[in-house]
């Protein structure tokens, strides 16, 4: 599923959406943005690594889950995201018929 589709679809399932595609303004978006999740697309120009590192080493958003997504060929990249500190990473292919799991997982609170 491409990013497009997955705007698309959160916005079908009543969530506000905005869109980041240089990974330089991901860490200050989210500060003023404050969101729910973050989905990132691992495909995406530029130091996406670098950038879920800066959201996971900052104290103000460290919290945030952060779900990273690639092409199902690309495990490399799913890889690289957990490393950077993604809280979960899926292939793409998944995303379609898992979204709302996905979700739940994602934003599901640690009461350990």
């Amino acid at each position: 599923m491409p990013g497009s589709q997955l705007v698309n679809r959160l916005q079908d399932l009543n969530y506000r959406v905005l869109a980041v595609n240089n990974p330089a303004q991901l860490a200050a978006t989210i500060v003023r943005e404050s969101p729910l999740i973050a989905f990132v697309d691992m495909q995406t120009s530029g130091d996406i690594c670098g950038a879920i590192e800066r959201v996971k080493s900052d104290v103000a958003t460290a919290h945030l889950p952060i779900v990273a997504f690639a092409p199902d060929k690309k495990l490399e990249l799913l890889v690289a995201a957990q490393k950077a500190g993604a809280n979960l990473t899926v292939d793409e292919g998944m995303i379609a018929g898992h979204l709302p799991q996905l979700l739940e997982q994602a934003l599901r609170v640690d009461l350990d």
